[in-house]
């Protein structure tokens, strides 16, 4: 398709300029276009084939593709497409931006934030439906913000949730999943090879789970797995070179925290465990193929782990404030970002770099969410 594109190049920029002028048109409220295009057999823009019809919706400026979305079914629909995010990735359009929650100064409130590489605030997303919870899940999954799960508190009652909510970055709005068989919270969480994964936790009664279950993007659905071999919550989870790897938090069957990693290899259907691994984890990330913590014990030193061959290894982090002031992890451009989680005199965001060379893998930068971070996910499209 590129270099049948490339072919075009005049007539895809025609197109694109005066699919732009009738975006302009809808949003002051023009309905005529999308009867037109809604009317035409099926075709996405009338008289051009759709490969180049999808490249040229490809082509809209991010900050008007939520219009361009409002426009009809035809183009609602391709944009919240998987082969939007990569006709936007062959055209060389696709962005890097970092999700953030972060909670503000009083403590009353959290939010999602937009940043770029250069840390500028974009924009707030819509608030998450629904009502507050806690310990709820996030990953992303082709290009969208999953939120599952949780604990909410309505008129002074508790209870565990299930329910799930994708927020799609080019529509600029949230839409509810299929809920999950389980309702849980204080669960792990990880997308592997494009399926979602969700591992113990607390349920409904309070009581550790062991279920383990998968969300499949392509049928809508959350299938229950294999169990692990015991109860485990407040743990969490990771995908590297397509395995689910879930490690920390607390098990029935242990005294203190777990330092037991259960791995599960999607291809073989098996779950097999490692013996050593991080305890109290505070903040964790995957860069590259491989894992990076941050231990409650110390916050001063990164731990990473090596599948390859199961190793860990320390890094001292250099002071930035107090010695005592703790981090969440962010990533962009593949580079690992640390968020203060106070506001101190001198301790600003730092920024790891693994491919830098050696002696000078420490930065800082001014990448910063506006209040405390308390999550936060990084999102291509």
């Amino acid at each position: 398709m590129p270099g049948f594109i490339s072919g075009k190049k005049r007539l895809v920029d025609t197109t694109t300029s005066l699919v732009l002028e009738d975006v302009s048109t809808c949003t002051k409220g023009n309905q005529k276009l999308a009867c037109q295009v809604d009317d035409m057999d099926g075709l996405i823009l009338p008289g051009l084939p759709d490969d180049v019809a999808k490249y040229c919706l490809a082509l809209i400026p991010r900050p008007h593709i939520s219009t361009a979305g409002a426009v009809c079914k035809k183009w609602r629909s391709f944009i919240r497409s998987n082969e939007f995010i990569t006709v936007r990735r062959l055209a060389g359009l696709d962005e890097e931006w970092l999700y953030v929650l972060s909670m503000d100064s009083e403590e009353k409130e959290s939010r999602w934030e937009v940043l770029d590489c250069l840390g500028n605030k974009r924009q707030l997303l819509p608030p998450m439906p629904g009502p507050s919870k806690a310990g709820f899940g996030v990953v992303v999954l082709d290009g969208k913000l999953i939120v599952m799960a949780g604990y909410s508190m309505i008129d002074g009652t508790g209870s565990a949730s299930g329910d799930v909510y994708e927020y799609d970055p080019c529509l600029n709005s949230w839409t509810k999943l299929s809920e999950m068989n389980v309702a849980r919270y204080d669960f792990a969480c990880a997308e592997v090879n494009g399926k979602v994964y969700a591992v113990g936790g607390f349920g409904a009664d309070g009581d550790g789970l062991s279920s383990v279950e998968m969300y499949d993007p392509e049928t809508q659905k959350w299938t229950l797995m294999d169990s692990l071999r015991r109860p485990r919550w407040g743990c969490f989870a990771c995908g590297i070179e397509g395995k689910l790897y879930v490690m920390g938090g607390r098990s029935s069957f242990t005294i203190g925290n777990s330092r037991f990693v259960d791995v599960y290899d999607p291809e073989r259907h098996t779950w097999c465990q490692l013996k050593s691994g991080c305890v109290m984890v505070t903040a964790h990330a995957v860069l590259g193929k491989k894992l990076f913590c941050m231990e409650w014990k110390s916050q001063r030193k990164l731990v990473i782990f090596n599948p390859e061959d199961n190793s860990w290894k320390m890094i001292p982090v250099p002071v930035a404030g107090s010695s005592s002031v703790g981090f969440r992890f962010g990533i962009l451009e593949g580079k690992l970002l640390l968020f203060p989680l106070k506001e101190e005199p001198g301790c600003s965001t730092l920024l790891y770099d693994p491919n830098a060379l050696p002696g000078s893998e420490w930065q800082t930068c001014n990448v910063r969410p506006s209040g405390t971070c308390l999550c936060s996910v990084t999102i291509k499209a």
